[in-house]
């Protein structure tokens, strides 16, 4: 769809919740929707079109989304009596979950689709500025939504997402993803680095692949065979100027020996992996359905470690699972012990509708299960102030991706995924840099860029200061 001059000079503003992923599908319908004659704006109030993109994993996503609509249908009704019109439109998972339900608690909604859908937007949106029909689009389609996406590029700096994967086959009992974002895709090998070519050309030095189950990925190869993740990691750190290289989000039961060698083998690939446990004990384990055992996980960090010695982990907890006892939540916090976590994502047991575990008559009390997260976290966060203060003299190469708060400083993240500032000339946004860390933050670091002779003229040429 061209756009024809019918909705030039419109705009789309997307308000984006939850993971990268989301992030992914919304620069996605910003290219999509460039097509068709909108541009992305960052004022609420003027836009033509307003997209909130939503994630149902955090507790309470429906109502979120719901408030959010409340606010919108005061603009909408103000637009209209300036003689404007808006499209307000739902987006992503909880769409995805609500479906029709969202067109009849929110009248002032006139588009609703799912993650698997929104290639099919521009048309949407014309329908919907044509006809004033309100549109439900939830239906996972047979056609492989990928082959349908505009080739735009991604805004943003030199860190960018590409989605290989999507859709997860695992059935974990707390987790809505399987029906929400469907089965398991994974996209060809070619599709992928011809994307990921597009967004090096596009000023990308770091390309973070992402998948509902990243490391499931099982696609074509160039050769018509069949690749995992390791393969595909190797294949795309040949393509020149990709410096960087990292995935999310992993299942310990899917990295195989190919992904370890990948870790042992390219040094593109960062030293850096989330790879959620969600519990230490076996018994809660078996009732989320996670098909593997503590002693699994300790097996495959163990192998991590001897092929990468630097690797740092970061990784995921639920707390108060149904049936979950003090002897299960000591073994969860005896797991952290013994592993060791850079940095981790720990929260209280919710029940989302629809899945297997809401419906478990053995519920945690809140009282309880917000007393043990409470433990969780004082021990995750004592592991983590000990990894950021073990930093400080160190020299680490960082990737500068913006500019700081104050003048004269920029920002970038190190191979550990940290927040790294420094005083450094804007020429070097963009740039890999050694970085002398002078000072820890509560969750970032300070440093001193180490420039070497060459390093050094060209910032100050770029400056326009004479050595």
């Amino acid at each position: 769809m061209s756009g024809g001059g019918l909705n030039l000079g419109k705009s789309v503003f997307i308000k984006t919740y939850g993971c990268q992923m989301n992030v992914y599908d919304s620069n996605r319908m910003v290219d999509l929707l460039e097509v068709a004659g909108y541009s992305k704006t960052e004022h609420l109030s003027s836009a033509d079109l307003i997209i909130l993109n939503t994630c149902h994993i955090r507790e309470k996503a429906e109502e979120k989304v719901y408030s959010e609509l409340g606010r919108l249908t005061k603009l909408k009704t103000k637009r209209k009596e300036q003689g404007s019109k808006i499209l307000i439109a739902v987006a992503g998972c909880v769409a995805q979950a609500e479906g029709k339900r969202i067109l009849e608690r929110a009248p002032t909604v006139d588009l609703v689709f799912g993650p698997q859908t929104y290639h099919r937007l521009p048309f949407m949106v014309q329908n919907a500025m044509a006809g004033g029909k309100r549109i439900v689009d939830t239906e996972f389609p047979v056609e492989d939504k990928f082959d349908h996406l505009a080739q735009g590029s991604q805004q943003g700096g030199p860190s960018k997402f590409l989605t290989i994967q999507e859709g997860c086959d695992r059935f974990c009992t707390f987790c809505v993803v399987p029906y929400t974002r469907g089965a398991e895709q994974s996209r060809p090998a070619i599709s992928i680095a011809q994307e990921a070519r597009r967004l090096v050309a596009d000023g990308a030095r770091e390309i973070t692949l992402l998948g509902q189950n990243v490391n499931a990925w099982h696609g074509e190869s160039p050769s018509g065979g069949e690749w995992k993740l390791g393969r595909l990691i190797c294949y795309l750190a040949e393509i020149e100027g990709i410096d960087r290289i990292r995935y999310t989000t992993s299942h310990p039961k899917d990295v195989d020996d190919e992904l370890i060698n990948a870790h042992r083998e390219v040094p593109q690939l960062m030293p850096f992996l989330h790879l959620p446990v969600q519990s230490g004990s076996d018994k809660i384990l078996a009732a989320m359905n996670r098909h593997h055992n503590a002693r699994d996980y300790f097996h495959t960090v163990e192998k991590l470690r001897k092929a990468r010695p630097e690797i740092v982990l970061s990784s995921d907890f639920i707390v108060g699972f149904p049936g979950e006892e003090d002897e299960d939540f000591a073994k969860t916090i005896k797991m952290v012990n013994e592993v060791g976590y850079a940095q981790a994502y720990s929260f209280k047991y919710s029940a989302r509708p629809g899945t297997p575990a809401a419906d478990i008559i053995d519920q945690v009390e809140d009282s309880v299960a917000a007393e043990r997260l409470a433990g969780l976290q004082q021990l995750l966060r004592a592991q983590q102030d000990a990894f950021l203060s073990a930093q400080k003299g160190k020299k680490v190469k960082v990737l500068f991706e913006r500019l700081g708060k104050q003048v004269g400083q920029i920002c970038g993240r190190s191979p550990y995924m940290h927040p790294v500032h420094a005083q450094a000339p804007d020429s070097f946004l963009g740039k890999i840099a050694e970085v002398h860390i002078a000072e820890v933050k509560t969750n970032s670091l300070l440093g001193k860029v180490e420039l070497g002779k060459r390093l050094a003229r060209n910032a100050a040429v770029a400056e326009g200061v004479s050595l």
